[in-house]
């Protein structure tokens, strides 16, 4: 008797949106990332701690010597910069678990994976963004404390530009991480990266005041609209248009995470 065998099906080639972003991997690696931070949770309570030492006791000590626009406290104009620290803080250190992962093995087993690599870059960012953004929320809490009452649509929407700046500061942090070998000068880059950064963003002090090449430092300065974008929404205080603020960071984002996957592309 002949053998029966069954029908074999072709296999099926990936289709073309897949062949640029898996989002099974992109979802993975969100997921691990996500479980890593939630059990190593001294990231966050050092971002908290961080905001109650610049908002109350930094904060107490210049708000009688520092004049800001619009009707509002020194301590209300700041406080959306807090939130933009955390973020910055959050974002470019979560691209450091890529040197980690490089140490123990794991980044060279997702690079030779059938993946594309844009799906390991957005993935990461994805989920550095998504940490930055929990420990921003989070500063909420203080809300109160500095005389600032959102109503749940301000909040909505100040996570939703968290998210964003979270995803063009994270693809920095990817694209530093890409080219580093060891945790300490992933370390140094990222404190030269972090300072200018936020000292030009008007997060801690309006620069109206300021002189006229850090102006326009800060007018290049991408996180300085992401600030403006939170400061509007929180305190009715803007220096740009919203529309300008939010062009600005998907524009950022959006160059930043391309550039990080051709970074990643170069990689063997």
């Amino acid at each position: 008797m002949a053998a029966i065998t069954a029908p074999t099906q072709p296999l099926r080639a990936p289709s073309r949106f897949r062949q640029i972003l898996d989002l099974e991997a992109v979802a993975m690696l969100w997921q691990r990332d996500l479980v890593r931070f939630a059990r190593e949770r001294a990231q966050l309570y050092g971002s908290l701690a961080r905001t109650v030492v610049w908002l109350f006791i930094l904060g107490a000590g210049l708000r009688g010597s520092v004049t800001v626009p619009g009707n509002v406290t020194y301590l209300q104009f700041v406080f959306p910069g807090m939130m933009a620290m955390a973020i910055i803080f959050s974002s470019l250190q979560s691209a450091i678990s890529i040197i980690f992962d490089r140490e123990f093995g794991f980044l060279k087993e997702i690079l030779v994976a059938p993946i594309p690599r844009s799906s390991v870059v957005v993935g990461k960012a994805l989920a550095g963004a998504t940490i930055a953004t929990v420990q921003g929320t989070l500063i909420w809490v203080f809300a109160p404390f500095v005389g600032i009452w959102p109503n749940p649509v301000v909040v909505l929407g100040s996570i939703g530009v968290m998210l964003l700046i979270g995803l063009g500061l994270t693809g920095v942090g990817i694209l530093i991480a890409a080219k580093m070998t060891s945790f300490e000068g992933f370390g140094t880059i990222n404190n030269f990266v972090v300072l200018p950064l936020y000292f030009t963003s008007a997060a801690q002090f309006p620069l109206t005041r300021a002189p006229h090449w850090l102006r326009v430092l800060a007018r290049f300065n991408p996180l300085s609209y992401g600030v403006d974008f939170l400061r509007g929404l929180i305190v009715g205080v803007w220096t740009y248009p919203v529309a300008l603020d939010a062009t600005v960071l998907i524009g950022f984002a959006t160059i930043v995470l391309a550039a990080a996957t051709y970074a990643f592309n170069k990689q063997e």
